[in-house]
C-alpha cells in the first residue's frame, strides 16, 4: 500500500509597521486537485512532484499566499485554518505532512501564524513526521521548533531555488520513511537584524556562507542546514537571525554545527553592508541628473522604503514630491516613470474619466496615513489597462503628474516587472530615469537599468533600521547596538 503524505502551507512576509490589513481579496489559495496538479516552481511543486515520483500517495490541505503586506486578517485566516485541519482529518491516516511554510506570517490578533497552525496541526497527528521548507526570511519561534521535525531553508536570495527547497524537504520526508532517518532539530537564534538589501546571495558575505551550508550538508549525519535570517521589519519578540542543523538522529552532532554556523554568522557581521549603490534621497537625486547629463541611463532607483514586495504599504508618496518639487526630473523626456502606487481609489477614478481626460483627486497615502500625505493631482490619464494578469489582476493606470508618468494600481502588488510600464504603453529602455518601489532590483529590471541607485526613503520597509519605532525587540540587538557582545 502507498505511503500518504499531505501537503499544504501558508507563505507570507507581514510587515507590522504597514497599517494594511492583508484580507481575502488579497489573499489566494490554491487546495485540491488544482493543488497536486499544479506545475511551477514554488517549494510545493517542488515537494509534490517528488513524492509522486517516489511512489507516494500525495493528498492535498491548501496552499496560501499573498504579496507581501500588513498582517493577515484574523478571521480569513482562522477560516484558511479551519479548512486545513479538516484536509488534515479527512486524509487520515497519514504517514507524514511535508509542508510548505514561509516562516515569517503573522495575523492580527493572534501573532505569529506558523507556531499556531503547527500546534494544532500536531493535536491531530502527534506521532507521524512533519518536515517543512521555509523561506530564507523566517523568523524562528519556539512553536515552530517544537512541533517540527524538520526544516530545510531556501539558500538563494533572491529566491531562485523554492523548487529544489520544496525537492529537498520531501527528500527529507521520503528518508524518514523509507532509510529509518531520525531527523532531530537544533537552532541557535542570532541577534542581528538584517535585510534583504544586505544579503543578497550572489555578493559576499552571504556567498561564502551559503557555500558553508552546502559542504554542512555534505557531512555524513547532516540532512538539512539553514540560515533563517528572519524579518526585519516585524516588530516581535522572536526575531532575528536563526543557524538551523537537522541531523540524524544525532542531536550533539546537529547541537555542535548549528553552534559552529550561529557563531560563523555572527563573526562575518562586519562584512554585511550594502553593495547596490545606496544614497540619501537629495544625493540619489543629484547622482540621477549627473548620470543622464552624461549618457548613462536609463536611471533606476530604488524607492526601498516602500517596497510593497517587503511589505511596505505602496502609498507613501515623500519621495515623488521631492521629485515633483525638482524642475529637471519633472521635464524629462520621455518622462520619468514612476512604479507604482497602490490607490483603488484613484484608479477607478481613471476609468471613469477614460484615456485623454483629465482626473482629480488625491495620490496615495490611502493606507498609510502616518508617514506621508496625499498629493492633490489634476492629472492626464495616458493609459488604462484592465485586470493586468502580472499583477494579480490589478487594474492599472498611467496618468501625467506634474510631467512624471505615475502607475497606479488598484491593488497592493509587487513593482519589480518592466512588463508593468509596457502595458501601459511605457517603453522602459527608452527611459532616461525609472523609479520602483522595490528595494534589490529583480533580474528583469537590473537587464535595463545602466545605472541602479538602492533610495533610503520613508515607509514600512525602511532600511535605515534607527528610523523605525522598535517597541517588541529583544535588546540588545546588532546592528542598533552595534558595540554589543556575543557568542553562540
Amino acid at each position: 500500500m502507498k505511503k500518504r503524505v499531505l501537503v499544504g502551507g501558508m507563505h507570507h512576509e507581514s510587515d507590522t509597521f504597514n497599517p494594511i490589513t492583508t484580507g481575502e481579496n488579497d489573499i489566494w489559495v490554491i487546495r485540491g486537485k488544482e493543488l497536486i496538479e499544479s506545475k511551477g516552481q514554488s517549494s510545493v511543486c517542488g515537494a509534490i512532484a517528488t513524492l509522486k515520483e517516489a511512489g507516494y500517495e500525495v493528498l492535498p490541505a491548501l496552499i496560501a499566499r499573498a504579496v507581501p503586506n500588513g498582517e493577515w486578517d484574523k478571521d480569513y485566516y482562522l477560516k484558511l485554518k479551519a479548512e486545513f485541519l479538516q484536509a488534515v482529518k479527512d486524509a487520515l491516516p497519514l504517514d507524514a505532512l511535508c509542508l510548505s511554510l514561509h516562516g515569517s506570517m503573522r495575523v492580527r490578533g493572534i501573532g505569529e501564524a506558523e507556531g499556531d497552525l503547527l500546534e494544532d496541526i500536531r493535536k491531530i497527528c502527534p506521532d507521524i513526521p512533519i518536515l517543512s521548507s521555509l523561506d530564507m526570511h523566517a523568523t524562528i519561534s519556539d512553536r515552530m521548533l517544537r512541533y517540527v521535525d524538520g526544516y530545510v531553508g531556501y539558500k538563494c536570495a533572491p529566491h531562485t531555488d523554492t523548487y529544489e527547497t520544496g525537492v529537498h524537504a520531501a527528500r527529507m520526508t521520503i528518508d524518514t520513511l523509507e532509510k529509518g532517518a531520525k531527523p532531530v532539530l537544533e537552532a541557535v537564534k542570532i541577534p542581528f537584524l538584517i535585510a534583504g538589501e544586505q544579503s543578497e546571495t550572489s555578493v559576499e558575505p552571504m556567498k561564502k556562507l551559503i557555500a558553508v551550508l552546502r559542504e554542512v550538508e555534505k557531512e555524513r549525519g547532516i540532512m538539512a542546514a539553514s540560515y533563517l535570517l528572519g524579518f526585519p521589519w516585524a516588530d516581535t519578540a522572536d526575531n532575528g537571525v536563526t543557524a538551523m542543523v537537522v541531523a540524524d538522529g544525532d542531536r550533539e552532532l546537529a547541537r555542535k554545527k548549528a553552534k559552529e554556523l550561529a557563531q560563523l554568522f555572527w563573526d562575518t557581521r562586519s562584512e554585511f553592508g550594502f553593495y547596490n549603490e545606496t544614497r540619501e534621497i537629495a544625493d540619489a537625486l543629484k547622482h540621477t541628473k549627473l548620470s543622464i547629463e552624461e549618457g548613462v541611463y536609463p536611471v533606476v532607483l530604488s524607492d526601498s522604503g516602500d517596497n510593497p514586495t517587503a511589505g511596505s504599504s505602496q502609498d507613501v508618496t515623500n519621495f515623488l514630491k521631492e521629485i515633483m518639487a525638482d524642475s529637471y526630473l519633472s521635464s524629462l523626456n520621455p518622462p520619468l516613470c514612476y512604479q507604482a502606487f497602490y490607490d483603488p481609489a484613484l484608479v477607478e477614478a481613471a476609468f471613469k474619466a477614460g484615456e485623454g481626460s483629465i482626473v482629480e483627486g488625491t495620490l496615495g497615502a490611502a493606507f498609510d496615513t502616518v508617514k506621508s500625505s496625499p498629493i492633490a493631482v489634476k492629472a492626464r490619464v495616458k493609459k488604462l489597462c484592465k485586470a493586468w494578469p502580472g499583477a494579480q489582476n490589478s487594474d492599472m493606470a498611467l496618468i501625467d503628474v506634474q510631467g512624471i508618468d505615475v502607475i497606479v494600481t488598484s491593488k497592493h502588488v509587487g513593482c519589480y516587472d518592466p512588463e508593468m510600464m509596457r502595458a501601459l504603453g511605457v517603453e522602459p529602455e527608452q527611459c532616461k530615469a525609472i523609479v520602483v518601489k522595490l528595494g534589490y532590483l529583480e533580474p528583469e529590471i537590473r537587464a535595463i537599468a545602466k545605472r541602479s541607485m538602492l533610495v533610503l526613503t520613508d515607509g514600512s520597509t525602511n532600511e535605515v533600521f534607527s528610523r523605525l519605532e522598535y517597541k517588541e525587540l529583544p535588546r540588545p540587538i546588532y546592528p542598533l547596538d552595534k558595540d554589543m557582545h556575543w557568542k553562540a
